[in-house]
């Protein structure tokens, strides 16, 4: 069975962002408004959990968050309003991933960030180590070829991850960097791997993230072309089409994604590279064929 890895967005859904959580625009804080996920029981109900499971489920959620932004960091008020839990609860959870080292503090601003152990576990999966190696080559060479940003988004639950981002294209606006985790339909990436799901999980993952206008004009156009497609839906002048990759129980576990400029790939080519995403998919399909032994 595949394992599932799993990363910030263009200035309306910052606005947005900030907007709905109070958050200044010069914390850096990045996060759309979330309903809880249906992985996670409602507050009334955590205290019917199992003793010491409630701790461990918040002590995750405070983890992927810090994951969702390596660079930037987090400050504490900030993560307690994106994990929608209380400082106290908050600064328990991370007292605990510091001592363990899967979170550190930045000394100078004391922002929270990823730690080391991250990385060290990771080193447990060889092979996902080696299909991102693969997945690399092949999308520089189709980032040269294409003159493009290529990247490949990772399904992790309801958001994607980027692992691999190669190529340039100035001025696209583009802000997801190796490592950017965002919820599925913030992306043509994300859209492309949620065309794949049941219409009722399509509706959950809908209805648990912030609407705003440009991921609605977004999920419809690529409905339309039955590919991920963004048209300079959320940051004007940047183009993006997404192919979904699949395992090899036909599930979409990922996406390639190709960014550019209008003029370099209008919406009257999107037949031509819905071919050329294909070519890159299948061949991406081919190495990832370890991660189901």
């Amino acid at each position: 069975m595949r394992a599932k890895l799993s990363a910030p967005l263009g200035p309306q859904i910052m606005r947005e962002s900030a907007k709905n959580q109070a958050l200044p625009l010069n914390t850096g804080a990045i996060v759309l408004s979330r309903r809880p996920s249906a992985s996670e029981p409602p507050k009334a109900s955590r205290a019917t959990a199992r003793p010491g499971t409630g701790s461990l489920g918040r002590g995750i959620k405070v983890l992927r968050m810090v994951a969702s932004r390596p660079e930037v960091g987090w400050r504490l008020c900030d993560l307690a309003i994106a994990c929608d839990e209380d400082r106290a609860t908050v600064h328990r959870a991370l007292t605990r991933l510091v001592e363990e080292r899967l979170v550190r503090q930045r000394p100078d601003d004391r922002h929270y960030l990823p730690g080391p152990m991250l990385f060290e576990l990771g080193l447990a999966l060889p092979d996902h180590a080696q299909f991102q190696r693969s997945a690399e080559t092949i999308l520089r060479a189709f980032a040269h070829e294409m003159t493009c940003v290529a990247m490949l988004f990772l399904k992790s639950g309801n958001d994607f991850v980027c692992i691999v981002r190669e190529g340039t294209a100035p001025h696209t606006g583009t802000m997801i960097q190796l490592g950017t985790r965002r919820p599925l339909i913030t992306s043509a990436g994300g859209v492309a791997m949620l065309q794949t799901l049941p219409a009722a999980e399509v509706t959950r993952i809908v209805a648990e993230n912030t609407r705003l206008e440009g991921l609605q004009r977004m999920r419809e156009r690529s409905a339309h072309f039955g590919i991920g497609v963004n048209l300079g839906d959320l940051v004007a002048h940047s183009f993006a089409y997404s192919q979904p990759v699949r395992n090899s129980a036909g599930d979409a576990f990922a996406a390639v994604v190709m960014m550019g400029k209008p003029e370099q790939f209008p919406e009257s080519q999107v037949d031509e590279l819905r071919v050329k995403l294909r070519r890159i998919a299948d061949a991406l399909e081919i190495e990832s064929a370890k991660l189901d032994a």
